[in-house]
This record gives structure tokens, sequence and C-alpha cells, in this order.
């Protein structure tokens, strides 16, 4: 009998994520600019880590600072629709 070759899996070569901030050249994130701290927030309202966003560690601080600022404010929802 005829053995089949083993197919191996391929490995996913993942592209390091950039910050978005860094790549800007931000230097404070408004917690006014709504539309910007959108993309940053889930569906249900939760403030997205930095392995999913891609925003390095001062960035990250600054932008969960932000969004918490906006949702005090009402320019956000604490909670999903």
């Amino acid at each position: 009998m005829e053995e089949k070759p083993v197919r191996k899996p391929m490995k996913r070569v993942s592209r390091r994520k950039v910050c978005a901030f860094c790549q800007e050249k931000v230097e404070v994130i408004d917690y006014k600019d709504v539309n910007r701290l959108k993309k940053f927030i889930t569906e249900g309202g939760k403030i997205l880590p930095r392995r999913m966003s891609g925003v390095c560690a001062m960035h990250q601080r600054e932008l969960s600072n932000a969004i918490k600022k906006a949702r005090i404010v009402a320019l956000l929802p604490f909670k999903g629709e």
C-alpha cells in the first residue's frame, strides 16, 4: 500500500501592528474626538485591549482615560445599544 504524505499546517506569519497614534504623531488624545474613540470600543461598549487595537502602552493608557472621560461627559455610552 502507498502511504499518503503527512501535511503540515501552514504557520501564520502575523504582521506587527503599529500604533495609530504614534504613526500620526498625536500628542494628546482628546476626549471630545468621539469618532476616533469609537474605533477603540466594542459594540458592547468595552474598551479594546492593546493586543486587538494595536496601540502602544502609553497611548492605550491615554486612550482609556479619554474614553472614560467622554463617557462621564455623555459623549459616549457606558453600555452598547
